[in-house]
């Protein structure tokens, strides 16, 4: 169905991949590997056909291509935001629609019944694309990529942002699909090589380093294992900036929202929900797809719009009291997948960093030379120092990740909020990440909020938990 023969492929001008010699068979179930940076969502993209071969002979047969990919999430993403003319017509955009976008690709009413079935999408068919969660959007993307009747089905770390129930369907429906489909997954972790996979394909900087197949996936998992090998690591935290006094609420806590409630056209989010956060009680949320961790996040930082029809109070300050979102967000560090989404910068590494000292999307201010020194020792950290001057839309997802922590690290908040902090990073950059979550954690100066699917991912320092499902 495909082959390379020692070629150079390039997207969007840049050239990606190097050296490329590779044959997919029909049928094939491939996993790509390597760490972050290594060039395998370039991979999957230029099998899309959108790269362009400069040297050597690329051939791709498939006549009916099927992609789910953060390159396809953005691309909807910005569409929908283009699309939004509410600033000109003074009425609210929700959005298009899931069902219209099930459209788009197919007409098909049994196949659209199946599948929405298949991946609980019955209840989302009318709500507007940009009103779901992560894991929702996902299960949307697939379906849009299966009602093509894919020859050719590209998949970008599929089980990413999924609760357990989800990961477990989505599974189901892949391993069917792998019947009549050749399949061809990017992971960032082992752990979610599909257990019908055949071949593995591993790149380094950029270049093929190593090819073999395999009976199935748990056999590859555990050659890869051999020669993977992990430990927990012990890191230094960067030497904070000076501390910014704060205020705390009444009763001497950070957060504290009383019966809480969100609620879109008569579908309530959660409701009835009490928390107080106090200094150094980190907690963990949980909960299904769906189920509002993103935006409980949202109320505390002020960018949801229903913030001031709840009583919330932070820092010292009542949602709605005559507080500005400075006020709050110069004692917040914040990551989500949303914000990651917001950063489509030419700005540089290191400016990225330095912008969190700023609360900007985007350096607009002359950083002093502590700022860049303190960036610069986050850049040594992860491992960056080199990429200290790559443009930030140039880099891969997992380092625009790491990017991203540093920045809602980088002055030591008095309230970090993590929403999915490890999507897309490598078995290597996932431990780091997690051990600067400990360190700060015991370093008791920031008090964490954390969410994440992952059962790996748990920090055993944060032992509050909240479960939204518990809500519902």
């Amino acid at each position: 169905m495909i082959i390379f023969e020692n070629a150079t492929v390039t997207i969007d001008g840049r050239k990606s991949l190097e050296q490329l010699n590779w044959e997919i068979e029909s049928g094939d179930c491939w996993a790509i590997v390597g760490p972050n940076g290594s060039g395998k969502a370039l991979l999957l993209e230029s099998l899309s056909n959108n790269g362009k071969i400069l040297t050597g002979v690329g051939k791709n047969l498939a006549k009916r291509i099927g992609i789910v990919s953060l390159h396809e999430q953005e691309r909807l993403i910005v569409r929908e935001a283009e699309r939004d003319d509410s600033d000109l017509t003074d009425q609210i955009f929700s959005g298009t629609s899931v069902q219209e976008l099930l459209d788009e690709s197919s007409l098909d009413l049994k196949l659209q019944r199946d599948l929405t079935k298949s991946l609980r999408l019955d209840s989302l068919l009318y709500k507007g694309f940009r009103k779901l969660s992560t894991g929702e959007s996902k299960k949307v993307l697939l379906a849009k990529a299966l009602l093509g009747y894919p020859d050719l089905l590209l998949l970008e770390d599929p089980l990413e942002g999924f609760d357990q129930n989800s990961s477990a369907e989505v599974t189901a429906l892949l391993e069917k699909n792998s019947l009549s489909t050749t399949q061809i997954y990017s992971v960032s972790r082992i752990k979610d090589i599909p257990s019908w996979t055949n071949n593995v394909i591993c790149l380094d900087s950029h270049r093929v380093i190593r090819k073999f197949s395999c009976n199935n996936g748990e056999d590859a998992k555990r050659f890869l294992s051999s020669i993977t090998r992990m430990g927990s690591k012990q890191v230094a935290l960067p030497v904070p900036p000076e501390k910014r006094p704060i205020r705390l609420n009444n009763d001497n806590s950070l957060v504290n929202i009383k019966n809480g409630k969100v609620g879109y056209l008569g579908h309530t989010v959660f409701e009835d929900l009490d928390l107080v956060i106090n200094p150094g009680s980190h907690w963990q949320i949980t909960g299904p797809n769906g189920s509002g961790k993103t935006t409980l996040l949202n109320l505390i930082t002020g960018d949801h719009p229903q913030s001031y029809v709840n009583d919330i109070s932070i820092f010292g300050y009542s949602k709605g009291g005559g507080e500005t979102i400075w006020d709050i967000k110069r004692h917040l560090g914040f990551i989500s997948n949303a914000l990651h989404w917001q950063h489509r910068l030419t700005a540089s590494a290191r400016n990225v960093i330095i912008s969190g000292f700023f609360d900007s999307i985007g350096l607009y201010a002359k950083p002093s030379g502590h700022h860049v020194r303190i960036a610069d020792a986050w850049l040594n950290l992860i491992g960056m120092e080199k990429q200290r001057n790559a443009r930030f839309s140039e880099l891969s997802f997992g380092y625009q990740r790491l990017l991203l922590i540093c920045r809602a690290m980088v002055k030591h908040p008095s309230l970090l909020l993590l929403d999915e902090p490890c999507r897309g990073l490598d078995e290597a950059n996932r431990e780091l990440v997690l051990a600067l979550v400990s360190r700060l954690c015991t370093d008791g100066n920031t008090t964490i909020v954390y969410v994440s699917h992952e059962l790996e991912d748990i920090v055993p320092q944060i032992t509050n938990h909240l479960d939204l499902g518990d809500l519902e």
